[in-house]
């Protein structure tokens, strides 16, 4: 339970079917206050993180539900859990060029694993989130991940990493439903959080400022300024710190002429920033590492999917080969824009997520 209206319901209708409930909230960030100072990881000195979306707040709104529902509230502080498995990756990413998702890193590696092993602990059956996400049972056996029936709010795209014994043990409640019904059942019930606003960002990116938290976080030797370049190498500016860019950037750029340029590669080793016109950022296609299949295995032979290459992408048709050593590669039928190393690429057959894994590189 988060604070939000999502869990909140997810909360109140499985106790509305009879189950027996238990909320769980995590502590996985300390809450200063505006201009306070939070711990770096790893403890080099102070970083000035504000108002985190899971702070003490978030928290008082959690138990005050699960007070309106009667049923029994819990705190775990995950804090050091979620430095070392998900800000950790997110600052080493962003310092090698790559552009991460912590949100999926949180959901592999905190939220369905050691709070699902927590879950079992306290003597649950199952674990429910307020995540928008669908769970069928499959026709030759197992369960498939189907998109969300709100396929503006669907997230099957950060759960792609689960595997059938975690699909097995988890329960989506508000998978069949749009966010207007969400929030008419939070008034139904009665929950102080249903008119309470949508949070979008990253819970150590206040206002999804990804830069704040960077700046806030990093070392200073890792936000070095340096050249921006043309394919050719030629100097056209100088960028802020090569954290601060991402594959596809238009914006910020502070280059002169009359046609935008967009980033279209990035290179730690020389802190180079590589701009070119949007034509040469489409590439039509793509590899990827670390692999996971919600079926289990990986597939056998190369298939047709859609596949998605961030959260907001609405997919693309591509010839998906499965490669050696857990990883596939992507072949689109049409060029894609801004295929961006440290996001997922996601298949889907249809409404059916059936796995993913980490951009390496884009492929011409």
């Amino acid at each position: 339970m988060s604070g939000g209206v999502d869990s909140s319901v997810a909360a109140a209708l499985l106790k509305e079917q009879g189950h027996e409930v238990l909320g769980v909230t995590l502590k996985v960030w300390q809450d200063k206050g505006p201009g306070q100072a939070c711990a770096r990881p790893g403890g080099e000195g102070p970083a000035a993180i504000a108002n985190p979306c899971c702070g003490a707040e978030a928290m008082a709104d959690a138990a005050a539900v699960a007070g309106r529902l009667g049923i029994a509230h819990y705190v775990l502080n995950y804090e050091e859990l979620f430095r070392r498995e998900v800000i950790q990756d997110y600052l080493e990413s962003y310092q090698q060029g790559r552009t991460p998702n912590p949100c999926i890193a949180c959901n592999d590696r905190v939220k369905f694993g050691p709070l699902l092993k927590s879950a079992l602990d306290l003597g649950a059956d199952q674990l429910a989130t307020g995540h928008y996400a669908r769970l069928e049972r499959a026709p030759e056996g197992g369960l498939s991940l189907l998109k969300a029936r709100d396929a503006r709010k669907d997230q099957t795209y950060f759960l792609y990493r689960l595997g059938q014994g975690q699909l097995e043990r988890l329960s989506f409640p508000l998978g069949g439903l749009d966010k207007g019904a969400v929030r008419q059942e939070a008034r139904r019930f009665g929950l102080r959080t249903a008119e309470k606003p949508e949070s979008m960002e990253l819970c150590f990116a206040p206002a999804g400022d990804h830069g704040a938290a960077l700046r806030a976080l990093l070392p200073k030797e890792a936000l070095r300024p340096g050249p921006i370049t043309d394919a050719q190498g030629k100097v056209l500016g100088r960028h802020q710190g090569l954290v601060f860019y991402t594959i596809g950037q238009r914006k910020g750029l502070g280059l002169p002429g009359p046609e935008p340029y967009y980033v279209s590669a990035l290179h730690p080793a020389s802190n180079t920033v590589v701009v070119s016109r949007v034509s040469d950022v489409r590439r039509l296609g793509l590899v990827a590492g670390d692999a996971r299949w919600v079926a289990g295995a990986p597939p056998s032979a190369p298939f047709r999917a859609s596949v998605k290459i961030r959260s907001a992408h609405p997919g693309a048709m591509a010839l998906v080969t499965p490669l050696g050593e857990g990883g596939f590669e992507a072949r689109f039928d049409e060029a894609q824009p801004a295929i961006t190393p440290g996001q997922a690429a996601v298949a889907y057959d249809g409404e059916r997520c059936l796995g993913g894994g980490v951009i390496l590189s884009p492929r011409d």
